[in-house]
């Protein structure tokens, strides 16, 4: 949810370690440009700016650039994890932003014994990975990165000699000069089961061990509260890769299948590796220690229940935990194997290891329990026999297509959204049987729609029931279309009364969250869903869409729509006496969402989370979260804790009214002003001349086309890809166009009260202060300066100078209500750590942007059959400098 490294408080100075790491790691950078690049070197040694005009190779200079921002990366990472300890060291973990302790210490009286233990009973984050095409570097060079990082690490330590120090600084230097020799660039676009591994190896590398972590830092903070009562919070992580074929022709069943398998795979070896350790360590014999007949009775059921147990008494006579745990690790084994002795439901291996941490706690064995056993069952509780919990995706155009073809096979069909439509539907998701469909005998689309609904029947019936996850809707424009998905998972072999199937609604266009309200009242209304979703909590799962939202109405027009939108999913389903689960689909930038996740939690509407929340991670956002178990843990507490803290909360009152009709205004207005800029004469033409959106189809960064069904027009055209675009070329409308017309526009009709009530809404309102701080940050990072030379390549000037006139005004628009509700000087005045870090990169980055601009129009001179290198190299160059893509 946004740059972890902006979660810092916002007056927060860089450290000096900071500052002498990013000195010692330039250093052994202009060595390798020495060895590598000498011009390059020179040229970073001598002179404060650059300039490439003179014919200077570009592929150097942008490697040079992309390493160098990636260093810039590694360091303040590094940075921000000591920061915290040393806080926490000096002044205890209340003070650490984003940690249980100080969620709650700031939730004051709020978290009372009784309060804290209702909402820990129903916690639940769920954060979900996705492979979407924002994550611009290779998994090689991730592990790249990672090791890197890791050597900061053990830098930080003082035990060093001089001459060890020197050889963990020349370590460092080798990997600096094997990125070098690596490149940075996909030489072929990743395949789906790439992007499966490479989602595997974040659980692989932190996030296995970040979780037991992560159990014990809640109990820590909340035990002076709860006593031993106190239990660990509740995270499900949940993927899209492998399940996600929303436009993604490569993700077929078989795919699907081969991602469950996969992550079934990498976490039953984990349960290996650590059943290996616990059962090596834990040598306690009963020949020596007396153990109580219950902690034998205990062991004695996991031991009789093994393969091969005649062996185990013999192999470690009188170790009797030692047999347990290798009898566990047997049954594990099997398991993987698919062989006799398998664990037949996960929860037989939680009740295993239960047994075991029971016995080591009644004999006083406590810490042993704690280090060897209990992060294990954490560990099953969270990854189960399947890692992630895999969500499938589909369009409600793949889906009502596929209805159309069943019916059409008995007769005349209706037209989808008449009233005789609707009536079949609902009649046949009544009746007691269907007619049975072979899949074989549809067309191909809708042949694998209806094996992959009898894949998910299966998974769900299985050792793990948790592995697939609900099938999210994208495009949900009414009820029709989810009951649609019901009566398709009936004619898949789903049951007659009610289907073990969670259906969730995307919303995800401004009509779409407008008309969300009503489509839940209708799905309601009809018997067959409403048993099929109503759960044991009462709780339905609404996915909620800032990419498409934002691309349809504008930043500040869709914070406000999804704001509206979850109120009134709130009330509506609290009429039927259930609660939403929102699923935020957010993305890195702000016009997908991005912001602190600490704040952005905090800024979501009373009574809307109720202690349990779903985001998605997608692309780079993974790889900045997730790369390094100390970060992971980090952020995996930050949302915790601010999910927590929310809930702890959920009684507040709404935000003023007042603040509600203003909000209701500026949001019109951006939303008038943003779309008379996409409805104007030209604006298309402007778009893709004005930016690398065609060429950035060429960056082999993901599997998945740039647009839905092959379509070419504004509409069809990913949100990804559009935001990628706008951050290119410097324009960024996409984050803060609209917000200054709207400010002007509702200062100049309300005159006075309208400021007095702009300002009170930036001190009081938490949402209007997100959006205020979002724009900011993104105005800091636009420059028109470097849009005024993307816009020359714009052939028609009078296209040109009309589009680009009207969005250096809006600018100019947008600058001046921020200083307004800011009453600084300066944008992003109140930002200083993000302003260091662009004044950083900054010098490169606009010559970046000059020799971008120049090899967009050599190349479209020429129109070669292939993007060249250092064009793609630049596109690498402008992500890696900003930190984020789309």
């Amino acid at each position: 949810m946004g740059d972890p490294a902006e979660n810092t408080p916002e007056g927060t100075e860089e450290t000096g370690y900071a500052a002498e790491l990013r000195s010692e790691l330039r250093t052994l950078w202009l060595d390798v440009l020495r060895q590598r690049a000498p011009e390059v070197a020179e040229r970073a040694i001598g002179e404060p700016a650059w300039d490439l005009a003179d014919g200077q190779p570009e592929t150097a200079y942008m490697q040079a650039f992309n390493i160098w921002f990636q260093l810039l990366k590694i360091v303040e990472e590094n940075a921000a994890m000591r920061d915290r300890r040393l806080a926490e060291t000096q002044d205890g973990p209340e003070v650490v932003e984003g940690s249980f302790a100080r969620a709650l210490d700031l939730a004051g009286e709020l978290a009372t014994p009784e309060r804290l233990q209702e909402v820990a009973s129903q916690f639940s984050i769920g954060p979900t990975l996705t492979a979407h095409p924002t994550e611009a570097k290779r998994v090689t060079i991730l592990e790249i990165h990672r090791r890197i990082y890791r050597g900061l690490v053990s830098l930080e330590a003082k035990r060093w000699t001089p001459r060890e120090r020197a050889d963990l600084l020349e370590d460092l230097r080798s990997e600096i000069d094997l990125l070098w020799m690596t490149g940075e660039l996909r030489r072929e676009r990743p395949s789906l089961q790439d992007e499966i591994q490479w989602g595997l190896q974040f659980f692989r590398d932190s996030l296995y061990e970040a979780v037991p972590q992560l159990f014990e830092r809640y109990i820590a903070a909340a035990e002076p509260r709860l006593g031993a009562t106190a239990d660990a919070p509740c995270v499900k992580f949940h993927s899209w890769i492998g399940g996600d074929r929303d436009g993604n022709p490569n993700v077929t069943v078989e795919a699907t299948a081969e991602a469950l398998t996969a992550n079934r795979a990498a976490i039953l070896k984990r349960y290996q590796k650590a059943l290996t350790t616990a059962a090596e360590r834990i040598s306690i014999s009963a020949d020596v220690f007396a153990l109580p007949d219950s902690a034998s009775a205990r062991l004695a059921v996991i031991i009789e229940a093994a393969p091969g147990m005649a062996g185990l008494a013999a192999r470690n006579p009188g170790e009797v935990f030692r047999q347990a745990l290798t009898a566990i690790l047997a049954r594990i084994k099997a398991t993987a194997a698919e062989d006799p002795g398998a664990y037949p439901h996960l929860g037989d291996f939680i009740s295993d290891l239960t047994r075991v941490e029971e016995a080591l706690e009644e004999i006083g064995a406590n810490r042993l329990a704690a280090r060897y056993v209990r992060p294990i069952r954490w560990q099953a509780d969270v990854f189960g026999f399947r890692t992630v919990t895999l969500d499938i995706r589909q369009n409600s155009t793949v889906t009502t297509e596929t209805l159309t073809e069943i019916w059409a096979r008995s007769g005349e069909v209706p037209d989808f959204g008449s009233a005789e439509w609707s009536a079949r539907l609902r009649r046949e998701l009544g009746s007691a049987s269907l007619a049975y469909v072979m899949p074989d005998e549809l067309s191909p689309q809708s042949g694998e729609l209806l094996k992959l609904l009898r894949l998910m029947r299966d998974a769900g019936a299985g050792e793990d029931p948790q592995a697939m996850g609900p099938f999210i809707l994208s495009m949900t424009r009414s009820t029709d279309d989810l009951l649609g998905v019901y009566l398709l998972a009936r004619y898949a072999g789903f049951g007659a009364e009610k289907a073990a199937l969670k259906v969730v609604p995307l919303f995800e266009t401004i009509g779409d969250l407008r008309a969300a309200p009503g489509i839940l009242n209708g799905l309601l209304a009809v018997p067959f869903a409403r048993r099929s979703l109503k759960s044991g909590d009462n709780r339905i799962e609404v996915m909620l869409g800032y990419s498409d939202s934002n691309k349809d109405g504008g930043f500040l027009c869709s914070t406000w729509e999804l704001e509206k939108a979850q109120r009134l999913i709130t009330r509506t389903l609290a009429a039927h006496r259930m609660k939403p689960v929102f699923f935020h689909g957010r993305g890195g930038s702000v016009s997908r969402g991005g912001a602190p996740a600490e704040r952005a939690i905090a800024a979501q509407p009373a009574g809307t989370i109720a202690g349990q929340m779903r985001i998605t991670e997608q692309g780079e956002v993974v790889s900045s979260k997730y790369a390094n178990r100390g970060t992971a843990l980090h952020q995996l507490e930050l949302m915790a804790s601010s999910v927590l803290r929310h809930s702890l909360q959920e009684d507040t009152p709404p935000v003023n009214p007042e603040h509600d009709d203003a909000f209701e205004a500026l949001a019109g207005m951006s939303q008038a002003a943003y779309s008379n800029l996409l409805n104007a004469p030209g604006f298309l033409d402007y778009f893709q001349q004005a930016s690398p959106v065609e060429e950035l189809a060429m960056l082999k960064i993901g599997s998945r086309p740039a647009r839905r069904f092959g379509a070419g027009s504004l509409d069809d055209l990913r949100a990804i890809p559009w935001v990628f675009a706008w951050s290119q070329n410097r324009h960024m409308i996409t984050g803060w166009y609209g917000f200054g017309s709207a400010v002007a526009s509702f200062r100049k009709f309300r005159g006075a009260r309208g400021d007095a009530v702009l300002q009170d809404m930036f001190r009081n309102s938490p949402l209007f202060r997100l959006v205020v701080d979002e724009v900011e940050k993104t105005l800091l990072q636009s420059d028109m300066e470097i849009a005024a030379d993307y816009a020359t390549l714009v052939q028609d000037a009078e296209i040109r100078e009309r589009i680009f006139g009207t969005i250096r005004n809006e600018y100019q628009l947008a600058r001046e209500a921020i200083l307004f509700l800011t009453r600084d000087t300066g944008l992003a005045n109140r930002f200083p750590r993000l302003r260091a870090r662009f004044g950083q990169v900054e010098t490169m980055l606009r010559e970046i942007h000059k020799t971008q601009v120049r090899l967009l129009r050599e190349e479209r001179a020429e129109k070669p059959s292939t993007v060249p290198v250092p064009l793609m190299q630049s596109m690498n160059c402008v992500a890696a400098g900003l930190g984020w893509t789309g």
